[in-house]
């Protein structure tokens, strides 16, 4: 049994922060119907690796969810998304408020058709502000929150291809939600719960801002190495591999020492705390680079774990998926999808609880899959499903 059974969540997120968050309700056993238009949202078709088109950042974030296709603009779009809202816990959605005061979304339309809901919205820049009329993608939040101008090479600033913004605010939002739901059982009342990818790639990277305001300077961008320790880098291996090592505190940079064969560093000066070694680190990494160069991956790997030093291995995505530990941990589960060419590596929930952990019960659902049985399930019977599809609302 799910932590989450009975709970019913609409989904009209779309990509990233809104459905990532309600695929982990999903996850905890909450009946998550996604409402996308008849030709399908477009975060479905993005990435395709289906015959198809789905992509693959959809068929991860929308796992264990149910598909109705339904025209919200329309007058019966409309009852239908008021009927649905009826019974629901939660709508979970992603859009600027003019988006949804349109769709019927904001919280005092869906708070008029149920008193205690829990609406989660989550958009770029948060409401209430100049911005707030924006839209944006995760690449806003990072370049705005100051971390890509401290990242990438030292004349050409990098954004991270990983979307860390919207997954990030995707986790926050499930937080708020879950704060809502132990809210509303405490005391009845439901909740308006806000997420943004500005505010979230500025959780990650605060201690930037911090050091900025309280220091007045920014550290410039240095490619792999550490923001404030060193040694700290990618070091090429002798055969072409390479691998992360990040030593910080005293006794760790003593252990790296020894390992060197340095331990005439123990007492040089400009090595005597982590920001002084990260001022000097260029003879640090070098240092570093040199030892690599002559080993094998495999020997440093094992050099550096015997040394108790924290290392890890530049993985490309196959070794990611060939990785033993993975595999073991059971954290990508192989799930069939139509039209796939083999089964789909879907990252198992990314937390585990002891007595409710989650579960992924079912693929992503193909376009408007359920509509029929959930318009069932509310009280629309053949016919009125099959006049709903003639008139196109369906």
């Amino acid at each position: 049994m799910g932590v989450l059974d009975g709970v019913r969540v609409l989904d009209f997120g779309r990509f990233i922060a809104a459905p990532w968050c309600s695929a982990l309700l999903a996850d905890m056993g909450a009946d998550v119907i996604r409402i996308e238009k008849r030709e399908g949202g477009e975060d479905r078709w993005v990435q395709a690796v289906t015959e198809s088109g789905e992509g693959g950042t959809f068929l991860q974030c929308n796992r264990n969810k149910r598909s109705l296709t339904l025209d919200t603009t329309t007058d019966a779009g409309a009852q239908i998304t008021r009927t649905l809202v009826a019974d629901a816990d939660i709508v979970v959605a992603n859009m600027p408020a003019a988006g949804m005061r349109a769709n019927g979304l904001d919280y005092e339309t869906l708070r008029a058709v149920r008193p205690d809901i829990i609406l989660a919205s989550a958009t770029a820049y948060g409401e209430g502000g100049p911005y707030s009329d924006r839209i944006g993608f995760d690449g806003a939040g990072q370049v705005m929150s100051g971390a890509v101008f401290r990242q990438g090479l030292p004349d050409m600033p990098i954004r991270t291809v990983v979307p860390y913004a919207d997954f990030g605010t995707a986790l926050t939002l499930t937080i708020g939600v879950m704060m809502a739901l132990y809210h509303r059982e405490r005391t009845g009342q439901g909740q308006h719960v806000e997420g943004a990818l500005l505010p979230t790639a500025m959780m990650l990277s605060n201690a930037f801002l911090i050091e900025r305001e309280l220091l007045g300077t920014d550290k410039p961008r240095m490619g792999n190495q550490g923001a404030s320790v060193a040694p700290c880098d990618l070091y090429r291996t002798a055969d072409d591999g390479w691998v992360l090592l990040q030593v910080a505190g005293q006794p760790m940079f003593k252990r790296w020492c020894r390992l060197m064969g340095r331990e005439d560093l123990f007492d040089d000066p400009r090595f005597a705390d982590d920001d002084k070694r990260w001022r000097h680190g260029d003879v640090l990494n070098d240092l570093m680079s040199a030892w690599c160069a002559d080993k094998t991956k495999a020997e440093v790997l094992a050099l550096l774990e015997s040394a108790k030093l924290p290392a890890a291995p530049l993985h490309s995505t196959q070794d990611v998926l060939d990785d033993p530990h993975v595999r073991a941990m059971g954290y990508l589960q192989r799930i069939p999808f139509p039209g796939a060419a083999r089964d789909v590596p879907i990252l198992d929930t990314p937390f585990r609880m002891s007595a409710t952990p989650g579960t992924i019960r079912r693929r992503a659902p193909l376009l408007g899959e359920h509509t029929d049985e959930i318009l069932g399930e509310i009280g629309y019977g053949a016919a009125d499903i099959a006049d709903l599809r003639r008139r196109e609302i369906v």
